[in-house]
């Protein structure tokens, strides 16, 4: 889970400490219909379920309330509600309503009478009901001894719910959870496990990358590399036309003008070859057939102790300038995998638009699955990028890759 603060990296490990929620589906509790509307529409945007209570016994909780009262959900006891009411809702969340996962109770004060009694019921809610109980306490002010005595009790009190809403989406939004029955296997291991112990730490050589992908069961386009004019000269007569020419070296090729595209002649390639050699950091010449599709992006990124952390989105240039991508801790199961895609803002491009076709996006998902398993069995492995793939309605094939290695102490 990325945090980008202290504020949030604080809400993020609270939330932690709860007792674990099994589902999406969320119960607000209230007596303040402001606050619960604006947790209710920060949940829903973030991917989590505040859903209608159809429930046979939702008439017999609301008889045990006030005239006025909902329990539609968000549950709303009023301003007037009582602390045994507010004990009946979670009794009945906790009990009766099966849609329903977890329960926020958003309970605050005017100040013009003590809570303690409240904040009692959601102390014995938390440590003794089956699902979890967040509390949102917002009268900081106003009841401040009845909140340092809720904490003193071992319990946390988050204060704002739209800051609590975005943290508890970011632990339990992603509905990723790994499948470690159906993660892919690496039938190839041995032939990878060599290349690896064979070679030097830091960036692979194209040939390497193409080789362990492809033994990873993730489908990379043929491709030659060649270091000098002889070769080139030699090569250049039996290329499938059009081709793709990229610089070996530089890492970032398309800022060094190290892309050359449709290259439809030998005279081309030749020529070509001679202006690619003279970058800086040139050490050769790549050579790919010409393909055509949507540019998808995978990646992989390791960082101390955790598993390493997938990466997916739309490939090119644009993951830089969109910055649409979406991550998942290894193991990574296809199913899992598929479920991060769906996830992307692009997914309508994906999937097809306006007569345009999609790309086959359960491909998409196997590579992804593919990559979780190589990254895992091959701990060497600090950061890799496959970008980009290339995708159609038939198939997803790598087209540009590069992977990074550290030699284990």
């Amino acid at each position: 889970i990325r945090c980008y603060g202290r504020d949030e990296l604080i809400h993020v490990a609270s939330i932690l400490l709860h007792k674990p929620v099994k589902g999406k589906n969320f119960a607000v509790i209230t007596h303040a219909g402001g606050p619960a509307v604006m947790l209710t529409d920060t949940l829903t945007k973030n991917g989590l379920e505040v859903p209608q209570i159809n429930n046979p016994k939702k008439d017999e909780l609301l008889a045990q309330l006030y005239d006025g009262s909902s329990v539609n959900n968000p549950i709303d006891f009023l301003a007037t509600g009582t602390a045994d009411q507010l004990e009946k809702i979670i009794e009945y969340c906790d009990t009766y309503f099966d849609e329903i996962d977890a329960m926020v109770v958003i309970f605050g004060s005017p100040g013009l009478s003590e809570v303690y009694d409240a904040y009692d019921v959601i102390d014995k809610a938390i440590k003794n009901s089956s699902k979890p109980v967040f509390p949102v306490l917002p009268s900081v002010v106003n009841v401040k001894n009845e909140i340092e005595d809720f904490i003193g009790k071992g319990n946390i009190a988050f204060t704002d719910e739209v800051n609590f809403g975005n943290a508890l989406a970011k632990v339990y939004g992603t509905g990723l959870k790994p499948d470690k029955d159906n993660v892919a296997k690496l039938p190839q291991i041995k032939q990878i496990r060599q290349i690896i112990s064979n070679a030097l730490p830091g960036y692979l050589s194209p040939e390497k990358t193409r080789k362990i992908l492809t033994l990873s069961d993730i489908p990379f386009v043929k491709q030659w590399t060649v270091s000098n004019i002889d070769e080139m000269h030699t090569l250049a007569q039996t290329l499938p036309y059009p081709v793709v020419q990229k610089v070996v070296g530089p890492v970032h090729k398309s800022d060094s003008g190290g892309v050359i595209l449709d290259v439809k002649s030998p005279e081309a390639c030749l020529e070509n070859f001679k202006n690619l050699m003279r970058i800086k950091g040139s050490t050769g010449v790549l050579i790919q057939p010409m393909l055509s599709g949507t540019e998808l992006f995978a990646g992989a990124k390791r960082e101390g102790n955790f598993p390493p952390v997938i990466l997916a989105g739309l490939g090119g240039i644009f993951v830089e300038v969109l910055k649409d991508i979406r991550t998942a801790m290894a193991p990574l199961s296809p199913e899992n995998a598929l479920e991060m895609i769906l996830k992307l803002k692009a997914t309508p491009v994906l999937k097809g638009i306006r007569g345009q076709k999609g790309v086959d996006l359960e491909a998409f998902a196997k590579i992804l699955s593919n990559l979780s398993a190589l990254t895992l069995a091959v701990p060497e492995i600090q950061e890799m990028d496959i970008n980009p793939l290339l995708a159609d309605e038939k198939q997803v094939v790598a087209v540009d890759a590069r992977i990074r290695i550290k030699k284990q102490v």
